[in-house]
């Protein structure tokens, strides 16, 4: 008897010294209020390396949410804090942070653009995302891989896990156009002051 108690207790301490870690999680501390974001590191690992690569480089800090749609998304990382003072292209293109280079799509990893997940954003380049990421602020289904016009969609590798009141407020903050094709800039900055590893 005490030897099969003994089986099931080393079996059992081998199932759990098995189990999967804990994803990473980062804390998004913004001029107003902090969010906590979960990281899906097994289904977008590129990607997430990547954005832990910038938060770990302190990339983020003193960037802005530099386009927000209320119906839509919040979208950041992308520009320095002062953005929305600048009064034309060369002012605003000062505004933009130096980024390493692109990284692989992964936006097949089966995950969907539901609220407050978060993705990152690119150009009509498949394979183009750096730094720059938005916060889903509604379900977007047209942006998942298999409803994309493009047939390619946009990488979700995060969702929001605490603080999801502070991305609605920042989502219904008043917006403006810098310049034509500039536009949904906040008229005040609302700034990431930094993103970290939780617990750093």
């Amino acid at each position: 008897m005490k030897r099969c108690l003994l089986a099931l207790f080393v079996l059992g301490a081998i199932a759990c010294g098995t189990g999967q870690a804990k994803n990473p999680v980062v804390v998004v501390k913004t001029s107003m209020g902090t969010f906590k974001v979960e990281l899906f590191e097994k289904e977008a690992p590129i990607t997430v390396k990547n954005f832990l690569k910038y938060v770990d480089d302190k990339h983020y800090d003193d960037t802005v949410f530099h386009r927000v749609i209320s119906d839509f998304m919040i979208q950041g990382g992308g520009f320095k804090k002062g953005l929305s003072k600048a009064g034309n292209g060369r002012e605003i293109k000062a505004q933009e942070k130096k980024t390493g280079d692109p990284i692989k799509n992964e936006s097949a990893n089966g995950l969907q653009n539901k609220k407050y997940t978060l993705a990152m954003a690119r150009t009509n380049e498949a394979d183009s995302a750096t730094a720059q990421f938005f916060v889903n602020v509604k379900d977007n289904d047209f942006l998942d891989r298999a409803n994309a016009r493009d047939k390619v969609g946009y990488c979700v590798f995060g969702k929001v896990i605490e603080g999801s009141a502070v991305v609605d407020k920042i989502k219904n903050v008043k917006t403006k156009m810098l310049v034509p094709g500039f536009g949904d800039v906040p008229t005040d900055d609302v700034v990431i002051e930094s993103i970290r590893r939780e617990g750093k």
